[in-house]
Formats: structure tokens, C-alpha cells, sequence
């Protein structure tokens, strides 16, 4: 049995970082190489610059300052896109990405990339990946000043896509994300349990999971 009605989905929408993108980079990025450069910068343990970088994260959890490098460039005084470059070969695709991308231009599905993502993660990690050359449109949700997290920025979306939320799809990571898609209607959501390879699986609720979009290509075309 199909883990989605494929012939009822015209749109789908898909999250980059954990769903198209391994995880891996953004972790390592903000858990392990920035408390790094800060512990150098200050002369501090990593240990306390680990902890206070939690903290801060923690004050903007999924607000627009979260995922805005200009705000961390101002909050922790580094050049934040300076310091991704500096780990920019991690940036990859997930293995399982670009067939699944192919298989959904090959049926006619229109293909949106929405990430949380500042447009300057976007714009470095598409020049890593070359992910715009699979994906009909791309945005980065600051372009509305809201994240995924809130009702308006799915009111701003449709509007800016003229979607059916009854024929439209949408793929992330992030069980509060989804929740959020499906409150305002979405009729499909899919989770991916495995976005970081480098870590466990996540146990996602509510919504259908996969941990390998391979599984799904028969039955998309």
C-alpha cells in the first residue's frame, strides 16, 4: 500500500536542512564549530561557550532570529558567514535526495523548496549541492519575516503559491513543522525520521515518516 495518494498530490513542499540536506553540517556548525571559535575568541572553556550558545538558541527557538545570521553576527560579534564557509565541505545532499527530486519533476508535480534557512545558508548551500537545478522555486521564509512555526507564514505561502492545501504535500524534519503544516490544513505531511546521518533517529507523531525517500519512488511515478 502506498504511503501516500500520490495521484491527489499536485504541490509539494520541502524543507532543505534534515529533508534534502544532511543535518550533519548545521549540528556540527552550531553545536560543535562555533563554541569553538567563540572559546578561542574569548579565552573562555568550549564547555561554557557550548552552554551559552545553547542558551541564546534557546531565548529565539523557532522565531526569525533563530535562523538569521545576521542577528547571530550582531548577538556573538563573528562573521557567521565567514565561519560556515570555513566548514562548507560538510554541506551534502542526503543519497536519497536527487532521485527523489527527479521522480517528482518526471510526474508533474510542482516542486517548492520552503526552508526556515537565512538567505545566506540558502544561497551557500545551493552553490554546494546545485539544488535550484531539481526544484521549480526556492524560498527562504525570511522573505515574509515569519518561519514555518507560525500560521501566518502558511497564510503568506499559499498566498504567494496559490496552493490547494488538499492537493499539496509537504516534507520537513521538524515534528513542530509539521504539526504547524497540518493545522493550517495541509492535507499531506511526511517526516523524516533521519536527518542528521551522523545520530539516531528521531521519532516523529501524527504524521506519515521515512528514513529513505527510495522507498516511495514506485509508486510517485
Amino acid at each position: 500500500m502506498a504511503l501516500l495518494p500520490w495521484h491527489n498530490i499536485e504541490t509539494v513542499l520541502l524543507d532543505m536542512d534534515g529533508t534534502l540536506l544532511d543535518l550533519h553540517f548545521d549540528n556540527q556548525f552550531w553545536l560543535e564549530h562555533l563554541p569553538q571559535k567563540l572559546a578561542l575568541k574569548h579565552g573562555r572553556s568550549l564547555q561554557e561557550c557550548k552552554q551559552e550558545m545553547h542558551d541564546s538558541c534557546a531565548e529565539v527557538q523557532g522565531q526569525i532570529q533563530w535562523y538569521c545570521l545576521d542577528y547571530w553576527t550582531e548577538k556573538l560579534d563573528l562573521d557567521i558567514v565567514e565561519a560556515k564557509h570555513e566548514i562548507a565541505h560538510l554541506i551534502s545532499l542526503r543519497p536519497d535526495t536527487l532521485p527523489f527530486l527527479d521522480a517528482l519533476r518526471a510526474s508533474k508535480k510542482k516542486v517548492v523548496l520552503v526552508t526556515n534557512a537565512h538567505p545566506g545558508s540558502l544561497s551557500l548551500k545551493v552553490e554546494k549541492t546545485q539544488l535550484d537545478d531539481h526544484i521549480d522555486e526556492l524560498i527562504s521564509t525570511h522573505q515574509f519575516g515569519v518561519t514555518k512555526e507560525s500560521q501566518l507564514l502558511w497564510q503568506k505561502l499559499q498566498a504567494h503559491l496559490q496552493f490547494d492545501p488538499a492537493k499539496t504535500l509537504f516534507v520537513d524534519d521538524s515534528q513542530v513543522i509539521l504539526d504547524a503544516a497540518k493545522a493550517y490544513g495541509i492535507a499531506y505531511t511526511l517526516g523524516i525520521s533521519n536527518p542528521d546521518s551522523q545520530k539516531p533517529e528521531n521519532e516523529l507523531h501524527g504524521h506519515a515518516t521515512t528514513n529513505n525517500y527510495m522507498h516511495l519512488l514506485a509508486d510517485i511515478i
